[in-house]
């Protein structure tokens, strides 16, 4: 029996000894796992401005679509399309001259009836002379007072008639009737346009612009609150996060509320300098009412989201963190942290898809994108 007990003792021995060897092994490669490389930016505090944000579209104070009001051959197009021109700039010409033709025929005509007029002014007074010195009869003089009358109405006539004519000459010259940029041209030289031809060119108006956004009236008395009597500023965001450099003002709110939607339609002119702004765009737009607070902000690419809510990997001691945060909107392309995080941690925006919490890093810092870029 003791032999048997010696060779118990010494396979536990043998047992004991290959789970601490491997023990010791799996400890050894744990400590060689090699740091992750990740970006990281410092969370910063700094002043944001309370705001709402709404969907909105740019719409141009003044939008002309220039139509051809005769009808003939299109001489030339005297602009360049996408072109700012000035009011009274040159447009379309078309060929003047079966118009020129109708001035001058209309010309003839009231020539014409001018000298009817004068024999009929001159019979008109023989005729009363005559009645005067009971030499003449009273119907005759009456016939030639009514010849008169009506070869004024033909000298009426034919006034308008050239008038009309000359209008319609007018019209083969097609200039711009406000300040702006034109679009494409629809047709070009050489081919028949006229009323019936649609829309040649659109002519719309450039500083400044408009801007429209359904707003919910809860939203919109919160807004009025919040400003403390205090204009409301509005402020545009374009669709890759960038803001506009100009800021709005409310000028007109619609006297009417969607039943369907519950909201009502404000404007806001906001100036457009360099032509920045395109009729139609469709914008994000930020009211901002009340005064700058202080808080926390980190980009919005670094959080991340599960089951449990939201959260963000932070450098600790080389180790990645895990923090949990509570948002409370957005300032451009920042996440306002309302909850989580106090400011000046070192918050991974990439290469955290690999990362677990305890995981080592090797971090580098970039630069936070800035409100507004």
């Amino acid at each position: 029996m003791s032999w048997l007990n010696a060779m118990r003792r010494g396979g536990y021995a043998s047992i004991i000894g290959l789970s601490f060897s491997f023990s010791f092994s799996a400890f050894s490669i744990a400590a060689d796992v090699p740091a992750v490389p990740v970006s990281t930016v410092v969370a910063e505090r700094r002043p944001v401005t309370q705001s709402v944000d709404f969907v909105g579209r740019i719409e141009a104070p003044e939008r002309v679509e220039i139509r051809a009001r005769v009808k003939g051959v299109l001489d030339d197009v005297s602009f360049r399309e996408g072109d700012t021109v000035a009011v009274g700039a040159p447009l379309y010409k078309i060929e003047k001259s079966l118009f020129q033709a109708d001035v001058e025929q209309a010309q003839g005509a009231l020539e014409r009836v001018k000298a009817e007029l004068t024999l009929a002014t001159i019979q008109r007074q023989r005729a009363e002379d005559l009645v005067a010195r009971n030499a003449g009869t009273v119907v005759a003089r009456d016939q030639a007072v009514a010849q008169e009358a009506q070869t004024k109405g033909g000298v009426t006539s034919a006034q308008a008639s050239l008038q009309t004519a000359m209008i319609n000459l007018g019209y083969t010259d097609i200039y711009a009737p406000i300040a702006g940029r034109i679009g494409r041209t629809a047709v070009t030289k050489g081919n028949i346009v006229g009323p019936d031809s649609g829309v040649l060119a659109t002519l719309v108006s450039q500083d400044l612009m408009h801007v429209t956004f359904p707003v919910s009236q809860r939203d919109l008395s919160q807004a009025r609150k919040t400003g403390e009597g205090k204009a409301v500023e509005v402020r545009v965001r374009f669709s890759d996060g960038t803001l506009y450099d100009q800021v709005g003002k409310i000028n007109f709110v619609d006297v009417t509320v969607d039943r369907l939607t519950d909201t009502v339609v404000i404007r806001a002119d906001i100036p457009n300098p360099s032509g920045t702004l395109i009729d139609g765009q469709l914008v994000k737009v930020e009211l901002q009412t009340g005064k700058p607070q202080e808080r926390v902000l980190v980009p919005q690419i670094a959080l991340i989201a599960d089951q449990a809510g939201i959260y963000v990997f932070v450098v600790e001691d080389g180790k990645a963190v895990v923090k949990r945060i509570k948002t409370a909107g957005e300032s451009g392309a920042s996440a306002i942290i309302a909850d989580g995080l106090s400011g000046g941690e070192q918050v991974v925006t990439e290469g955290f898809q690999s990362l677990r919490a305890g995981t080592p890093v090797r971090a580098t810092l970039a630069t936070i994108i800035g409100e507004g870029k």
